[in-house]
Order: C-alpha cells, then structure tokens, then sequence
C-alpha cells in the first residue's frame, strides 16, 4: 500500500469532517484561526465521534471508514456512570495523521423508553447507508422532535446530542506540543479565556496530570440553532479540545493513550448549560 497516497486520501476525508464540524461549530474555527494569527501551525491530536451500541450503528460502523486508511485499535475505555464504551485508533503509516476516539451508548442497559426511541427512528434506517462514503458526515440519522429531545436529556446528555447532531465530528484536538509560543496548557486556556472563550470547568478547567502523562482541557460547546419539528431551539453542539502529552518510559515518546477520568469530565462539554 501506498503510504503517500493513503496518507493524501486521509488528508481529504479529515477536511470533509472539518468543514461540517464548523458548520455546526463556527466558533472552532475561530478558535483555530485565532491561534494561526499568533504565528502557529498546529496539529490535530484526534478527532471524536459518538454513536450508539445497535446493530446498524455502534463503533464498528465508523471504524470501518478509517480502517482502510491505515488506522489500528490501539485502546479501549470503559465509562460504567454514563453507560459509554470507547475505543481509539492510531495510523500505522503516518503518525501525523490525528487519532480516532470512537464512543458508543450502551442502549442495552438504558431504560425501555430511551431504547424504544431509538429502536423505533432506527427501523426504517437502511444499515447499508453506514457503508457509503458520506456516512461521517451525514448528520442526523431521525425526525428531530423537541419533545423528544427534552425526554432524552432527562436520562442521558450524550443521548440527546446523538439524536441531534448524529454523523459528525464531536469534536477537533489541537496537539499544545506542535505549539511554538505555548507551552502550558494554563497557558493555552488563559489565552482562550482573553478571547472570550468559555472552557469547560467540569472536574477544573484542566483534566489529569503530568503523571497520567496526559493534560486536557475544551471549550464549552458551541450554541446552534436546531430546526425541530415544533420550531427551531438552540442546542450545545460541537466542541473544541486542546491535550498536552508528555513521555511515558525510557524512550520518551509521547504517550498516545487516554485517561478514562479526564475524558469523562470532556464528555460534559456539551451539557446543557443552565
């Protein structure tokens, strides 16, 4: 296989995802733009998708569209409180290309209303759509009801974004070691702050540590107005993370993984906000 070209069709499938993440987020770009003023030309640590555990859908039905890309599984985490399990990829030809972190709802140990929701919008779902090529990046997969929506938040905010938002990136990762004038990520999220960003302070603005090898922050999500079928409402949607990796081990390379603790605080970056 060809690396060089593997890599060249990555490049345009993460564009792809890139213009519909700030179609739903324009402030990301904001954000990354405010960056590249300052001089910078930074990486994309990784990209996040949602989905959930059902038979045309789960991990497996977003995984097969890196595969052929050159992505590996590499981890696997377990959130037992928000009933979520995650996996991420790593690219074994060009480790510039930004890791995958795919989450998918465990429907099976929700309530019977929550799973009827989706086991009912999900009968008419062609499972062969998961195959096509615009499949990340097709949005949502149901009818929007607001109604709907409110019930689901009631019992799971990663539930109700599913069924808002769907086919999309979750959210982009700046990589703060490509950064040349920020080497902190205090440093990074003072500057976001000064630019009147608002970061998620769920578990503090800053989650894990050095010695977890691994330091996270995110702003909060962005506010979009949502067509539903009873009228158009605003609803958190998409996120901008910002991760500082440190060396794990004698040969100093980064550690690639992730932290279940911290990652469960970035979750929460799109909570409704009261």
């Amino acid at each position: 296989m060809d690396a060089k070209l593997i890599s060249e069709k990555a490049e345009v499938l993460f564009q792809k995802i890139w213009n519909q993440y700030i179609s739903l987020a324009p402030q990301a770009e904001q954000v990354k733009t405010l960056f590249e003023k300052t001089g910078e030309s930074s990486i994309n640590d990784h990209v996040a998708y949602r989905t959930l555990r059902h038979p045309k859908l789960g991990i497996q039905s977003i995984a097969r569209h890196f595969e052929p890309l050159g992505y590996d599984y590499k981890g696997e985490y377990h959130f037992d409180e928000k009933k979520l399990f995650a996996i991420h990829l790593e690219n074994q030809w060009d480790p510039t290309l930004p890791k995958i972190f795919i989450s998918e709802l465990k429907l099976e140990e929700f309530p019977e209303d929550l799973k009827k929701i989706f086991k009912t919008s999900l009968e008419s779902f062609d499972s062969q759509l998961a195959y096509q090529e615009d499949f990340l990046t097709s949005g949502s997969l149901f009818e929007k009801s607001f109604k709907t929506y409110k019930e689901l938040l009631k019992v799971s905010e990663y539930a109700a974004w599913f069924y808002v938002y769907g086919m999309c990136a979750n959210h982009f990762t700046l990589l703060i070691n490509s950064l040349k004038n920020f080497n902190e990520i205090k440093e990074v999220n003072l500057f976001l702050k000064e630019n009147n960003f608002d970061l998620n302070d769920s578990g503090g603005e800053i989650k894990g540590t050095p010695d977890q090898f691994l330091e996270q922050s995110s702003t909060k999500a962005f506010q979009l107005d949502v067509d539903f079928l009873e009228g158009t409402y605003k609803v958190p949607s998409c996120y901008y993370e910002f991760a500082k990796r440190y060396p794990r081990g004698s040969s100093g390379d980064l550690f690639q993984g992730f932290i279940t603790g911290s990652a469960d605080k970035i979750f929460e970056s799109t909570d409704v906000q009261d």
